[in-house]
C-alpha cells in the first residue's frame, strides 16, 4: 500500500513539474554551443607534465602573463584566477576545469575550458585543451568562424608552450602586445 502511495505521488510530481520544468526560458533565445578540442604529444610521461603544466596558475607561465589566485586555494574548487576571474569547477589528478563568471553589460557565453594530460605511453603523453562556449551572440556566420580560429590559433600556441616546458626547454621571450584588452579568455 505504502509502495503505491509513493509511486502515485511521484508520478503526480512528475506529471505536474514536467512541463514547467521545459517551459523555462534561457537568456540566450538561440544558443550555439560550439567546442574547440586541440592536443598536442608530449615527450614525457604524464604525470611529470601535469606537474609542470598543471597547477591552476601555471596558465602565467605558458601563456606568459601575470597569474595570481585572488580568491579561494589554488587548485582547489572555487579557487579564481586573475586571468579573466577564472573559477576553477571541476577536477581530477591531471585535469581541471574552469569557467568566466557572467559580466555585467557582455552576453554569457557559457565559457569553459578544460586542460587535461593524458598517458600515452609510460614515457610519452598528450595535452588535451577543450573550450565549450556560446558563439550565438556573434553578427554573423563569418564572424563566428574568425572567432573559432582566433581562440584555436591562441590554444594551439599555448598548447606548443606547455609542450616546450614539459619536455624540459625555455619559451623565449613573449613579443610586445598590442593596445587591446590585455589578456586573453572571452
Amino acid at each position: 500500500m505504502r509502495h503505491a502511495f509513493v509511486t502515485a505521488c511521484l508520478a503526480a510530481f512528475v506529471c505536474l513539474a514536467g512541463p514547467a520544468a521545459t517551459s523555462a526560458q534561457t537568456a540566450v533565445e538561440n544558443p550555439t554551443y560550439v567546442s574547440i578540442a586541440m592536443e598536442i604529444d608530449v615527450n614525457r610521461p604524464a604525470k611529470e607534465v601535469w606537474d609542470t603544466i598543471g597547477g591552476y596558475c601555471d596558465i602565467g607561465a605558458w601563456f606568459q602573463m601575470d597569474c595570481r589566485i585572488i580568491a579561494g586555494t589554488d587548485n582547489e574548487f572555487g579557487a579564481v584566477r586573475s586571468v579573466a576571474n577564472e573559477v576553477l569547477v571541476g577536477r581530477t589528478e591531471m585535469s581541471y576545469t574552469y569557467t568566466q563568471p557572467v559580466r555585467e553589460g557582455t552576453p554569457y557565453n557559457l565559457y569553459h575550458g578544460t586542460l587535461e594530460a593524458r598517458p600515452v605511453t609510460e614515457k610519452t603523453s598528450k595535452i588535451l585543451y577543450t573550450l565549450v562556449f556560446d558563439n550565438s551572440m556573434l553578427a554573423s556566420d563569418e564572424a563566428r568562424a574568425q572567432d573559432m580560429e582566433r581562440r584555436r590559433a591562441t590554444f594551439t600556441q599555448a598548447l606548443q608552450n606547455m609542450k616546450i616546458l614539459a619536455e624540459g626547454g625555455t619559451l623565449p621571450p613573449r613579443a610586445p602586445r598590442g593596445g587591446g584588452r590585455g589578456g586573453r579568455g572571452n
